[in-house]
């Protein structure tokens, strides 16, 4: 019986998030000092305070919860110092698996996820995109939806659950031809824009320079890349390929699941704010155990689950 440690992604940002884990231990308050000293403004503040306006905007929203979710690992560990097989997260938590096995370090994986955020954050602005969920679509029904709308796959969150990126009025039309089609339900996400898509390209171009300047290690434990479902190579520069290529290509959480489970994982511990992964982790496949640790809360009861 092994465990994945998995990093939550963006949409799950809250204010108040890591405030209390921060509160109740010295050393987790300063890492979030140090992520303000690193960014240059008070990522902090924001964090436990809000707005949540301010909370929602790339640039701010990315590092922000790779330090919530750092802080949450790192007050497990604390708690129960045993290895993980493997790591894995979504979108933006795929930085804090890497970060969490030891292939960058936390200072570079927040400069990353700042200037990734705000790449992105700048793609979205400059080109009107979005993204919409769809739940209960066959392999043809998904098929087709795409080629009326011109949509794409940004997400396969699971077998049942994908979501698409498009225009803003390709997702308007999706939401229609869902429901001639069929589609059990399509839902408008409030996202800034059509992650995972061609209307990221500006953001990966800008963000190439940036990760040639930041050292890539080799993982001390397996993680799982959201690109190909499948653990990254041993070879830094691979790694940093397949994180590059993420910016604009589909994220596909469920394989990223299976290939965990053919690692022996059958227990997956999600760090950060919501219960988006852990959820999408049981729907995938109910015999998996799926706990979350966003808060002092959540920690007991997931060590709690995973001692009995």
């Amino acid at each position: 019986m092994s465990d994945c440690c998995i990093f939550a992604g963006q949409g799950a940002q809250v204010p108040g998030m890591g405030k209390d884990f921060a509160e109740g231990d010295a050393a987790l308050m300063a890492l979030f000092d140090k992520a303000n000293a690193v960014l240059g403004f008070d990522l902090k503040k924001t964090c436990f305070e809000g707005p949540a306006e301010e909370l929602t905007k790339s640039n701010i929203c990315q590092p922000a919860i790779f330090v919530t979710s750092y802080a949450a690992y790192l007050a497990f560990q604390k708690r129960r110092p045993a290895p993980f097989a493997a790591a894995a997260g979504l979108s933006l938590g795929e930085w804090g698996a890497l970060c969490a096995a030891g292939v960058l370090d936390f200072d570079a994986t927040l400069t990353v996820l700042e200037a990734r955020g705000r790449f992105m954050q700048e793609a979205c602005e400059a080109e009107p995109s979005g993204m919409i969920a769809i739940v209960g679509a066959s392999p043809s029904q998904l098929e087709e939806l795409c080629a009326r709308t011109g949509c794409t796959v940004a997400n396969v969150n699971s077998a049942a659950q994908q979501v698409l990126s498009g225009s803003k009025d390709a997702v308007a039309a999706a939401a229609t031809a869902a429901k001639e089609l069929g589609i059990k339900r399509a839902i408008p996400l409030a996202t800034a824009g059509a992650f995972h898509s061609r209307f990221m390209q500006p953001a990966r171009e800008k963000l190439a320079p940036v990760l040639d300047g930041i050292t890539f290690s080799v993982p001390k434990i397996p993680v799982l890349s959201n690109v190909t479902g499948k653990p990254h190579p041993s070879d830094p520069a691979a790694i940093r390929a397949a994180m590059l290529e993420q910016v604009t290509g589909t994220t596909n959480w469920a394989a990223d699941v299976e290939a965990a489970k053919s690692l022996g994982c059958t227990r997956f511990v999600e760090f950060g704010p919501g219960k988006v992964l852990s959820g999408l982790v049981k729907k995938i496949d109910a015999s998996l155990t799926a706990v979350n640790v966003s808060d002092i809360a959540s920690l007991e009861s997931a060590l709690a689950a995973l001692q009995g």
